[in-house]
């Protein structure tokens, strides 16, 4: 999986680095997977910020374990799963 930099991920004079994220590296949240991304994989919210589930479906309700931190989004992976 990769989310690397697309379109606009340069630098342009400012850094957003300082904003605090809704989630940190080793939590674990319960999160819906309302969306597929273009890799396959789940996406998820909380607080509006993006989080990519491995392997994830739309319509589960699932726990995920936070494993990486990027300023515009997380990359998770399931711990339980609700809903299939």
């Amino acid at each position: 999986m990769s989310y690397g930099r697309g379109y606009g991920g340069g630098s342009r004079g400012f850094n957003r680095d300082f904003a605090p994220k809704p989630v940190e590296i080793g939590k674990e949240y319960d999160v819906d997977v309302t969306e597929i991304s273009r890799q396959g994989d789940g996406i998820a919210r909380v607080q509006g910020f993006v989080i990519f589930v491995k392997n994830g479906k739309v319509g589960q309700k699932v726990k995920v374990h936070i494993d990486q931190v990027g300023n515009r989004f997380a990359i998770a992976t399931t711990v339980v799963s609700a809903t299939q």
